[in-house]
């Protein structure tokens, strides 16, 4: 579990691609190092990985295929930046919402609107996701909890203040990046379970 506090950003140090799979080495920020073990979980861009080998401050993940497909992270090159988030323990303070690190979808950013002390972006919504965007509901975006601005038929926008701007990646995306999203579960839950029951009490017509 995560909680969508980005902790940092980590640059990806090499690649090595095989048929289908792809392994990620990236340099792990110092503070991010202490404790971390072969078979740890960390975020990156929101996506779950798990820890497979640790050399010094370089450490690698491996990435399956359905992750490259479904995700941001088969787009990134040497030299690129992910956000990055260590899983959660118990007992810590949960300043986001709760995240599984299961990425549901990528979309495109389609506007940015930038003030000195604010800054507004816009998705795209994938069509299979709408019901599950609500205004003022939580969302995932690249690993950050972030809340759910305006939704339109198409788009959807969130706030980011300078601080996030800062300690993100947001501060360096632009119109066309891409950017994971993953759907806060409780919503998707709800959604899922009202439309079951709503579709159950429908009253079949007798002949």
């Amino acid at each position: 579990m995560f909680t969508g506090i980005v902790q940092g950003t980590a640059d990806v140090v090499d690649i090595k691609k095989k048929d289908h799979f792809q392994t990620h080495v990236i340099r792990m920020p110092f503070g991010l190092l202490s404790d971390l073990e072969i078979g740890a979980s960390v975020a990156h861009n929101g996506c779950c990985l798990t820890v497979t080998e640790i050399n010094g401050d370089q450490v690698s993940f491996d990435l399956m295929q359905e992750t490259l497909r479904v995700t941001n992270l088969g787009l990134l090159s040497i030299g690129d930046s992910v956000n990055v988030e260590r899983a959660a323990r118990f007992g810590d303070e949960i300043g986001g919402h709760s995240m599984s690190g299961h990425i549901n979808v990528a979309t495109e950013i389609s506007d940015m609107v930038k003030t000195p002390n604010n800054c507004i972006i816009w998705f795209h919504l994938p069509t299979d996701y709408k019901k599950y965007v609500l205004r003022k509901g939580y969302i995932g975006i690249d690993g950050c909890s972030l809340t759910i601005g305006e939704v339109k038929e198409d788009c959807f926008c969130i706030h980011l203040i300078p601080e996030t701007l800062k300690r993100t990646l947001f501060g360096q995306r632009k119109v066309g990046d891409v950017v994971n999203i993953e759907i806060d579960p409780q919503t998707q839950a709800i959604v899922d379970t009202v439309e079951r029951v709503l579709a159950e009490r429908v009253v079949m017509p007798t002949w």
